[in-house]
């Protein structure tokens, strides 16, 4: 639910394509914002729109629908939508990537709001998971768990913005900024640290 990770995921999509295949890819969730039922102030509200209106214009080929705004009750709250991510992962690793696109989808083109469990519980339908099993992982402590495990590992690694890169080989590390427009300058910095 970050926007600036759906103004990457065309860029992400062509760096993971254009990576060595010896590459391992390890998705791990940052958390954003934690769980809450508040609305969201109107000041968070014009400032995420706002948000939006800069990536449109600094990625044009990201899109926004701003009926989310008017439709929806949009809460700053995330944990939830990770977690079903999770509840998704459980069910097979390609359902992490799926999910994950589902909710972006469902937020920022088809205002629908991934803060509350009853759109997640239609996504997780829409995708073909098995919903008893989804609906129990996603409420489940073990899952929370594992959301909070990834957050900690997140932050060891000094990944504390969202999207984050970070390349590493053996005690290497090489963190690698996002570039929204370019991939190549993103898979120049690759033979640096190999």
């Amino acid at each position: 639910m970050c926007s600036w990770c759906w103004a990457f995921r065309t860029s992400l999509l062509s760096l993971l394509d254009g990576l060595p295949r010896e590459i391992v890819i390890v998705r791990l969730l940052g958390g954003l914002a934690p769980d809450c039922e508040e609305p969201m102030s109107e000041e968070t509200r014009q400032l995420v729109q706002g948000h939006w209106q800069t990536i449109e214009r600094q990625v044009p080929v990201t899109k926004f629908n701003y009926d989310f705004w008017t439709e929806c009750e949009p809460r700053r709250s995330t944990y939830l939508a990770c977690r079903a991510v999770i509840a998704a992962r459980n069910q097979g690793q390609g359902f992490d990537a799926e999910m994950t696109l589902a909710i972006q989808q469902a937020y920022y083109l088809q205002a629908r709001n991934p803060s509350d469990y009853s759109t997640l519980f239609a996504l997780s339908e829409e995708l073909g998971l098995d919903t008893d099993r989804f609906a129990n992982d996603i409420k489940s402590l073990a899952t929370d768990e594992i959301l909070r495990q990834e957050i900690k590992q997140s932050r060891r690694l000094g990944l504390n913005s969202f999207p984050s890169l970070l390349l590493e080989k053996g005690e290497k590390q090489l963190r690698i900024s996002p570039d929204y427009t370019n991939v190549d300058a993103m898979l120049e910095k690759f033979p640096r640290i190999t």
